[in-house]
């Protein structure tokens, strides 16, 4: 099977698209959870738990009092241990990860020869073991590769009965307790985030616990609007199989801002797509967050194309409803379009789409290597 063959983009080129173990969270038996639809699920990663548990908006706006715990035991959990765990994952993947310290976090890039990005993970390294989640659909394919590229090191991967929980506000103490494999922050923008992994069997006793210390329950359509106004994609939603690391500022090591593509590390695969972007040019295409009509009767769909004047500049990622913007979403949009006025949601009901100014990103400034190729050639 041809690399191409192993990627979730070529799967769904193809008309299939893979299949996820059919997981039900335990805290789904709340009467008041709501889950999305099968057709929902088709691109965002929420099978199995709770979109929102009968009060949507007001669940994100307890966060302006406080915290909330989102259900996220829906992701899948792998470790890697062994003498050469460190150099095995930094030789792959495009965080650097040697001489990394107890409670290392940050995310990291699977890419393919031409720098398209396959896969996207959290990585936590703790007690010599490094933890990698990521949305469910993506196991099967990047377990796959991991153990084709194993060879002769010493290097053990194999998949870890935990479960994400995720709370956004203030962190509680709770993050340092037995019950937590693994806790890490999540420097998002907008809202502080720390994630704990537990074993899978205690998540209703942990919900318990955190609620008891004022944390409630919020469904994943409040982490979701958070992601959507941090700016960080989730792959099968709001990138597609073009997509390149430069296209969502996120993703990128920016002054503190530790992203999942570090720029200075040793070799990789696709590492040349990532250095040629940075040295000499810019994307074609940006992720940005744009605020949809909220007075449109029905919601764009994912993936709907986004046109401007007639002419299409993008499509349309995740959409969800914000407690405070409204309906906002993702959107790859060419550079070309990004001051150019407002775009145009197609479908059965066109939705007019403004881009957020302050998802973009700051001038990156003048390119290193298209300024020492300009003097080669002035030198001529």
């Amino acid at each position: 099977m041809s690399e191409e063959a192993m990627t979730p983009h070529y799967a769904r080129r193809m008309g299939r698209m893979e299949t996820a173990s059919q997981y039900r969270s335990p805290l789904l038996s709340s009467p008041a959870a709501v889950e999305l639809t099968d057709a929902d699920t088709s691109l965002i990663d929420a099978r199995g738990v709770a979109w929102h548990y009968g009060n949507p908006l007001g669940e994100q706006r307890a966060l302006a009092e406080g915290s909330v715990v989102i259900d996220r035991s829906h992701r899948a959990v792998i470790k890697v241990s062994g003498a050469d765990a460190a150099v095995f994952l930094n030789n792959l993947l495009s965080q650097k990860l040697v001489d990394v310290t107890e409670g290392f976090a940050a995310a990291a890039l699977d890419l393919d020869m031409q720098g398209h990005v396959l896969h996207h993970a959290d990585v936590t390294f703790t007690d010599g073991v490094f933890y990698l989640d990521f949305p469910a659909y993506q196991h099967e394919t990047l377990t796959t590769f991991l153990n084709k590229m194993v060879f002769w090191s010493e290097v053990t991967i194999e998949d870890a009965d935990l479960a994400v929980l995720t709370i956004l506000g203030p962190g509680p103490e709770f993050a340092g307790a037995s019950e937590a494999v693994v806790a890490r922050a999540v420097p998002w923008p907008t809202t502080p985030r720390t994630d704990v992994l537990v074993e899978r069997e205690s998540v209703l006793g942990v919900v318990d616990k955190l609620g008891a210390q004022g944390i409630p329950l919020a469904g994943l359509m409040a982490f979701t609007a958070e992601r959507v106004k941090a700016g960080e994609p989730e792959l099968r939603a709001d990138m597609d199989e073009k997509s390149i690391p430069h296209e969502a500022p996120y993703l990128i090591n920016r002054g503190a801002h530790l992203g999942a593509v570090h720029l200075d590390k040793g070799c990789y695969r696709g590492q040349e797509t990532v250095a040629r972007v940075e040295n000499l040019g810019r994307s074609p295409r940006l992720l940005v967050m744009v605020q949809l009509d909220g007075s449109a009767p029905v919601d764009p769909a994912p993936g709907a194309e986004l046109s401007l004047a007639g002419r299409r500049v993008g499509r349309l990622g995740t959409v969800v409803h914000d407690a405070d913007y409204g309906p906002i979403a993702l959107a790859l949009v060419k550079r070309s379009a990004l001051s150019s006025g407002d775009l145009t949601a197609e479908g059965d009901t066109p939705v007019s789409a403004s881009i957020d100014p302050d998802s973009l990103p700051d001038d990156e400034g003048e390119k290193a290597g298209r300024r020492a190729v300009e003097r080669l050639r002035s030198s001529k």
